[in-house]
């Protein structure tokens, strides 16, 4: 995408990827977010690269996201796997040790 200022030049607008969170639907650029990851064995990973293999689904920091992505199926429906309770633990840790450092 390219505008033009009054002098004729143009001036390259650089683009940034947007992404929603699964949880509160809304579109946030692809570094405010934390992606998850379905993994080849079928586990769910967090991917603070943004660059695993995999399919993937975007959650907020905030906490009311976690417990949302977490408890209400959705983070399961996105990946299209089960949460097993090891991971929903895995993943629980990570959002309150996510979420104590905003504290």
């Amino acid at each position: 995408m390219a505008t033009t200022n009054s002098d004729n030049y143009h001036i390259r607008v650089k683009h940034v990827p947007q992404r929603t969170c699964l949880a509160c639907r809304k579109v946030k650029s692809k570094q405010e977010l934390v992606r998850l990851v379905r993994a080849a064995d079928g586990s769910i990973e967090i991917d603070p690269g943004g660059k695993k293999t995999g399919r993937g689904a975007y959650l907020c920091g905030l906490p009311e996201c976690w417990e949302i992505g977490l408890n209400s199926g959705r983070l399961e429906h996105a990946l299209k796997t089960i949460l097993t309770r090891p991971n929903s633990n895995q993943l629980g840790e990570y959002a309150k040790g996510m979420l104590q450092g905003f504290s």
